[in-house]
Protein backbone atom coordinates (compact mmCIF):
# COMPACT_ATOMS: atom_id res chain seq x y z
CA UNK A 1 0.00 0.00 0.00
CA UNK A 2 2.63 2.46 1.24
CA UNK A 3 4.47 1.39 -2.50
CA UNK A 4 1.44 2.48 -4.40
CA UNK A 5 1.02 5.63 -2.45
CA UNK A 6 4.70 6.15 -3.45
CA UNK A 7 4.79 5.25 -7.14
CA UNK A 8 1.35 7.59 -7.04
CA UNK A 9 3.22 10.48 -5.52
CA UNK A 10 5.85 10.42 -8.00
CA UNK A 11 3.52 10.16 -11.03
CA UNK A 12 1.53 13.55 -9.74
CA UNK A 13 4.89 14.55 -9.37
CA UNK A 14 6.21 14.17 -13.00
CA UNK A 15 2.98 15.01 -14.41
CA UNK A 16 3.02 18.77 -12.39
CA UNK A 17 6.41 18.97 -13.91
CA UNK A 18 4.78 18.08 -17.18
CA UNK A 19 2.33 20.70 -16.95
CA UNK A 20 4.71 23.26 -15.90
CA UNK A 21 7.24 22.52 -18.98
CA UNK A 22 3.79 22.95 -20.98
CA UNK A 23 2.63 25.67 -19.78
CA UNK A 24 6.16 27.06 -20.09
CA UNK A 25 6.70 26.52 -23.28
CA UNK A 26 3.12 27.51 -24.48
CA UNK A 27 4.07 31.22 -22.81
CA UNK A 28 7.28 31.44 -24.24
CA UNK A 29 6.13 30.47 -27.83
CA UNK A 30 3.02 33.09 -27.49
CA UNK A 31 5.43 35.62 -25.82
CA UNK A 32 7.53 35.09 -29.32
CA UNK A 33 4.47 35.35 -31.12
CA UNK A 34 3.22 37.97 -29.79
CA UNK A 35 -0.13 36.06 -29.07
CA UNK A 36 -0.72 37.31 -24.95
CA UNK A 37 -0.06 41.15 -26.04
CA UNK A 38 -2.36 43.78 -27.23
CA UNK A 39 -1.88 44.17 -31.00
CA UNK A 40 -3.31 45.73 -34.18
CA UNK A 41 -3.72 44.34 -37.64
CA UNK A 42 -1.59 46.17 -40.71
CA UNK A 43 -1.66 44.95 -43.97
CA UNK A 44 0.87 44.77 -47.12
CA UNK A 45 0.03 43.81 -50.69
CA UNK A 46 3.76 42.25 -52.60
CA UNK A 47 3.50 40.96 -56.20
CA UNK A 48 6.09 38.05 -54.74
CA UNK A 49 6.42 36.62 -50.68
CA UNK A 50 9.44 35.26 -51.77
CA UNK A 51 8.88 32.13 -49.47
CA UNK A 52 7.29 34.10 -47.00
CA UNK A 53 5.19 32.13 -43.88
CA UNK A 54 2.49 32.46 -41.63
CA UNK A 55 4.40 33.13 -37.98
CA UNK A 56 7.49 34.62 -39.66
CA UNK A 57 8.63 38.25 -37.51
CA UNK A 58 7.63 41.75 -38.14
CA UNK A 59 10.26 43.98 -37.75
CA UNK A 60 10.83 47.88 -37.27
CA UNK A 61 13.66 50.04 -36.71
CA UNK A 62 15.76 46.47 -35.61
CA UNK A 63 12.78 46.02 -33.23
CA UNK A 64 10.74 42.72 -33.19
CA UNK A 65 7.24 44.21 -33.31
CA UNK A 66 5.08 41.66 -34.46
CA UNK A 67 4.16 38.60 -36.61
CA UNK A 68 2.46 37.39 -39.81
CA UNK A 69 -1.03 36.68 -38.94
CA UNK A 70 -2.05 35.57 -42.31
CA UNK A 71 -0.88 35.15 -46.34
CA UNK A 72 -3.56 34.70 -48.94
CA UNK A 73 -3.77 36.09 -52.45
CA UNK A 74 -5.57 39.43 -53.04
CA UNK A 75 -6.85 40.64 -56.77
CA UNK A 76 -5.16 39.02 -59.87
CA UNK A 77 -1.51 37.35 -59.07
CA UNK A 78 -0.47 39.74 -55.87
CA UNK A 79 -1.02 38.20 -52.20
CA UNK A 80 -1.89 40.31 -49.01
CA UNK A 81 0.02 39.99 -45.85
CA UNK A 82 -1.71 40.41 -42.73
CA UNK A 83 0.05 41.10 -39.41
CA UNK A 84 -0.40 41.46 -36.00
CA UNK A 85 1.90 44.65 -34.46
CA UNK A 86 2.00 45.35 -31.42
CA UNK A 87 0.23 48.22 -29.74
CA UNK A 88 2.80 50.04 -28.19
CA UNK A 89 4.89 50.50 -31.62
CA UNK A 90 1.98 51.81 -33.30
CA UNK A 91 3.15 55.54 -32.20
CA UNK A 92 6.41 55.12 -33.82
CA UNK A 93 4.49 53.48 -37.40
CA UNK A 94 3.30 56.23 -39.95
CA UNK A 95 0.25 56.10 -42.54
CA UNK A 96 3.32 56.87 -45.17
CA UNK A 97 5.84 53.98 -43.67
CA UNK A 98 6.59 51.06 -46.45
CA UNK A 99 6.50 47.24 -45.83
CA UNK A 100 9.44 45.31 -48.17
CA UNK A 101 10.59 41.20 -47.05
CA UNK A 102 13.99 40.70 -46.03
CA UNK A 103 16.12 37.98 -44.69
CA UNK A 104 16.82 37.59 -41.12
CA UNK A 105 20.76 37.10 -41.72
CA UNK A 106 22.43 35.48 -45.07
CA UNK A 107 20.07 32.56 -45.27
CA UNK A 108 17.42 32.81 -42.48
CA UNK A 109 13.77 33.03 -42.47
CA UNK A 110 12.04 35.43 -44.42
CA UNK A 111 10.35 38.73 -42.61
CA UNK A 112 8.90 41.75 -43.14
CA UNK A 113 10.89 45.11 -42.62
CA UNK A 114 8.97 48.20 -41.95
CA UNK A 115 10.67 51.42 -42.51
CA UNK A 116 10.32 55.00 -43.29
CA UNK A 117 7.51 57.37 -42.72
CA UNK A 118 7.63 61.13 -42.53
CA UNK A 119 6.59 62.94 -38.65
CA UNK A 120 3.81 64.75 -40.78
CA UNK A 121 1.64 61.49 -41.47
CA UNK A 122 -0.41 60.41 -38.67
CA UNK A 123 0.10 57.14 -36.90
CA UNK A 124 -1.22 54.12 -38.10
CA UNK A 125 -4.61 52.49 -37.15
CA UNK A 126 -6.10 49.08 -37.03
CA UNK A 127 -6.69 47.56 -40.64
CA UNK A 128 -4.41 50.20 -42.65
CA UNK A 129 -2.67 49.28 -45.49
CA UNK A 130 1.10 50.00 -45.68
CA UNK A 131 2.66 50.87 -49.09
CA UNK A 132 4.92 47.97 -50.29
CA UNK A 133 8.20 47.87 -51.55
CA UNK A 134 9.50 44.79 -53.93
CA UNK A 135 13.01 43.28 -51.95
CA UNK A 136 15.75 42.36 -54.46
CA UNK A 137 15.58 38.95 -55.77
CA UNK A 138 18.17 36.91 -54.51
CA UNK A 139 18.07 34.40 -57.38
CA UNK A 140 18.70 37.30 -60.19
CA UNK A 141 21.23 38.40 -58.16
CA UNK A 142 22.99 34.86 -57.93
CA UNK A 143 22.78 35.01 -61.42
CA UNK A 144 24.26 38.31 -61.78
CA UNK A 145 27.26 37.01 -59.43
CA UNK A 146 27.61 34.34 -61.26
CA UNK A 147 27.58 35.58 -64.44
CA UNK A 148 30.03 38.28 -62.94
CA UNK A 149 32.12 35.05 -61.90
CA UNK A 150 32.50 33.88 -65.22
CA UNK A 151 33.58 36.78 -67.05
CA UNK A 152 35.80 37.03 -64.34
CA UNK A 153 37.33 33.48 -65.33
CA UNK A 154 37.23 34.69 -69.11
CA UNK A 155 39.18 38.03 -68.47
CA UNK A 156 41.70 35.74 -65.78
CA UNK A 157 42.40 33.65 -68.93
CA UNK A 158 43.03 36.14 -71.12
CA UNK A 159 45.29 38.12 -69.25
CA UNK A 160 47.12 34.71 -68.63
CA UNK A 161 47.50 34.80 -72.52
CA UNK A 162 48.21 38.47 -72.84
CA UNK A 163 51.41 37.63 -69.77
CA UNK A 164 52.56 34.51 -71.39
CA UNK A 165 52.58 36.37 -75.02
CA UNK A 166 54.51 39.07 -73.05
CA UNK A 167 57.01 36.82 -71.71
CA UNK A 168 57.50 34.74 -75.10
CA UNK A 169 58.02 38.55 -76.61
CA UNK A 170 55.39 38.82 -78.66
CA UNK A 171 54.13 42.21 -79.46
CA UNK A 172 55.51 45.83 -79.21
CA UNK A 173 55.37 45.44 -75.44
CA UNK A 174 56.42 41.81 -75.20
CA UNK A 175 59.28 43.18 -77.79
CA UNK A 176 59.92 46.62 -75.64
CA UNK A 177 60.54 43.88 -72.55
CA UNK A 178 62.46 41.49 -74.20
CA UNK A 179 64.49 43.11 -76.90
CA UNK A 180 68.16 44.81 -75.63
CA UNK A 181 67.78 46.71 -78.72
CA UNK A 182 64.40 48.40 -78.64
CA UNK A 183 65.32 49.18 -74.89
CA UNK A 184 67.90 50.53 -75.83
CA UNK A 185 66.45 53.19 -78.67
CA UNK A 186 63.89 53.62 -75.88
CA UNK A 187 65.91 54.65 -73.26
CA UNK A 188 68.04 57.15 -75.90
CA UNK A 189 65.01 58.70 -76.82
CA UNK A 190 64.23 58.79 -73.49
CA UNK A 191 67.32 60.81 -73.17
CA UNK A 192 66.73 62.71 -76.45
CA UNK A 193 62.96 63.97 -74.68
CA UNK A 194 65.13 64.96 -72.10
CA UNK A 195 67.30 67.13 -73.59
CA UNK A 196 64.12 68.43 -75.39
CA UNK A 197 62.71 69.16 -72.61
CA UNK A 198 65.28 70.74 -71.14
CA UNK A 199 65.34 73.34 -74.29
CA UNK A 200 62.16 74.23 -74.30
CA UNK A 201 62.62 74.85 -70.52
CA UNK A 202 65.59 77.28 -71.43
CA UNK A 203 63.14 78.35 -74.25
CA UNK A 204 60.60 79.36 -72.14
CA UNK A 205 62.93 81.30 -69.55
CA UNK A 206 63.71 83.21 -72.43
CA UNK A 207 60.34 84.28 -73.43
CA UNK A 208 59.99 85.26 -70.07
CA UNK A 209 63.09 87.48 -70.06
CA UNK A 210 61.77 88.63 -73.45
CA UNK A 211 58.58 89.40 -72.13
CA UNK A 212 59.77 91.47 -68.99
CA UNK A 213 62.07 93.41 -71.05
CA UNK A 214 59.27 94.15 -73.55
CA UNK A 215 57.50 95.45 -70.47
CA UNK A 216 59.73 98.28 -69.57
CA UNK A 217 58.90 101.75 -69.39
CA UNK A 218 60.52 103.60 -72.38
CA UNK A 219 60.71 100.47 -74.60
CA UNK A 220 58.53 100.65 -77.71
CA UNK A 221 56.61 97.82 -77.67
CA UNK A 222 55.96 99.16 -73.91
CA UNK A 223 54.81 102.82 -74.99
CA UNK A 224 53.13 101.18 -77.76
CA UNK A 225 50.81 99.09 -75.56
CA UNK A 226 50.64 101.22 -72.58
CA UNK A 227 50.48 105.22 -74.15
CA UNK A 228 47.43 106.63 -75.22
CA UNK A 229 49.01 109.16 -77.11
CA UNK A 230 51.35 107.07 -78.63
CA UNK A 231 48.17 104.83 -79.54
CA UNK A 232 45.88 107.50 -80.81
CA UNK A 233 49.17 108.83 -82.87
CA UNK A 234 49.65 105.40 -84.32
CA UNK A 235 45.96 104.80 -85.16
CA UNK A 236 45.97 108.60 -87.08
CA UNK A 237 49.11 107.67 -89.17
CA UNK A 238 47.11 104.52 -89.87
CA UNK A 239 44.03 106.21 -90.50
CA UNK A 240 46.39 108.70 -92.70
CA UNK A 241 48.15 105.49 -94.58
CA UNK A 242 44.73 104.19 -95.67
CA UNK A 243 43.64 107.20 -96.93
CA UNK A 244 46.94 107.64 -99.13
CA UNK A 245 46.43 104.38 -100.16
CA UNK A 246 42.79 104.94 -101.29
CA UNK A 247 43.90 108.03 -103.16
CA UNK A 248 47.14 105.98 -104.47
CA UNK A 249 43.77 103.56 -105.43
CA UNK A 250 41.97 105.81 -106.98
CA UNK A 251 44.98 107.41 -108.73
CA UNK A 252 45.48 104.19 -110.51
CA UNK A 253 42.35 103.95 -111.82
CA UNK A 254 42.28 107.40 -113.97
CA UNK A 255 45.82 106.89 -114.94
CA UNK A 256 43.95 103.15 -116.28
CA UNK A 257 41.36 104.80 -117.75
CA UNK A 258 44.00 107.72 -119.47
CA UNK A 259 45.90 104.49 -120.68
CA UNK A 260 42.89 103.14 -121.92
CA UNK A 261 41.65 106.10 -123.62
CA UNK A 262 45.08 106.79 -125.22
CA UNK A 263 45.17 102.73 -126.73
CA UNK A 264 42.03 103.90 -128.22
CA UNK A 265 41.65 106.22 -131.54
CA UNK A 266 37.99 107.57 -130.68
CA UNK A 267 39.75 110.70 -129.36
CA UNK A 268 42.88 113.13 -130.76
CA UNK A 269 45.68 111.71 -128.72
CA UNK A 270 44.89 108.07 -129.16
CA UNK A 271 44.12 109.04 -132.71
CA UNK A 272 47.55 110.27 -132.82
CA UNK A 273 49.63 107.56 -130.78
CA UNK A 274 47.56 104.50 -132.19
CA UNK A 275 46.44 105.34 -136.03
CA UNK A 276 49.12 104.47 -138.18
CA UNK A 277 47.21 105.74 -141.59
CA UNK A 278 46.71 109.13 -139.84
CA UNK A 279 50.26 109.29 -138.75
CA UNK A 280 51.29 108.75 -142.83
CA UNK A 281 48.76 111.73 -143.76
CA UNK A 282 49.76 114.24 -140.70
CA UNK A 283 54.03 113.38 -141.65
CA UNK A 284 52.78 114.24 -145.44
CA UNK A 285 51.14 117.25 -144.75
CA UNK A 286 53.84 118.53 -142.35
CA UNK A 287 55.73 117.86 -145.12
CA UNK A 288 53.71 119.68 -147.69
CA UNK A 289 53.68 122.48 -145.21
CA UNK A 290 57.33 122.83 -144.88
CA UNK A 291 57.65 122.91 -148.86
CA UNK A 292 54.77 125.45 -148.99
CA UNK A 293 57.03 127.61 -146.60
CA UNK A 294 60.42 127.27 -148.26
CA UNK A 295 58.49 128.53 -151.62
CA UNK A 296 56.88 131.38 -149.58
CA UNK A 297 60.28 132.56 -148.44
CA UNK A 298 61.20 132.57 -151.79
CA UNK A 299 58.47 134.34 -153.25
CA UNK A 300 59.25 137.15 -150.95
CA UNK A 301 63.05 136.87 -151.25
CA UNK A 302 61.84 137.70 -154.92
CA UNK A 303 59.49 139.88 -154.63
CA UNK A 304 62.42 142.43 -153.28
CA UNK A 305 63.83 142.80 -156.31
CA UNK A 306 60.82 143.37 -158.76
CA UNK A 307 60.35 146.73 -159.83
CA UNK A 308 56.91 147.92 -158.10
CA UNK A 309 58.49 146.96 -154.20
CA UNK A 310 62.01 147.53 -154.90
CA UNK A 311 61.95 150.67 -153.86
CA UNK A 312 60.01 150.44 -150.79
CA UNK A 313 62.55 147.39 -149.76
CA UNK A 314 65.11 150.24 -150.21
CA UNK A 315 63.07 152.75 -147.40
CA UNK A 316 62.79 150.19 -145.07
CA UNK A 317 66.71 149.18 -145.49
CA UNK A 318 67.60 152.70 -144.71
CA UNK A 319 65.02 153.17 -141.76
CA UNK A 320 66.31 149.60 -140.22
CA UNK A 321 69.97 151.11 -140.97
Amino acid sequence: MRNDNKKTVLVGVFVLIGIIILVAGIMTLGGQQKKFVKSISLKAVFDDVAGLQTGNNVWFSGVKIGTVKKIHFYGDSQVEIEMNVESKSKDYIRKDSKATISSDGLIGNKIIVIYGGTSQAPVVENGDRLVSEMPLDTDKMMETLQENNNNLVSITNDLKVLTGKIAEGEGIIGAVLTDSTLAMNFRNMMVSLEKTAVKSNQMANDLAKLSANLNQEGNLVHDLLTDKEIYGNLQKSIVDLQSTADNAKEMTSNLNAVTNKLNSTDNAVGTLLNDAEFNNTLKSTMVNIDSSTMNLNRGLEALEYTWPFRRGFKRMNRANN
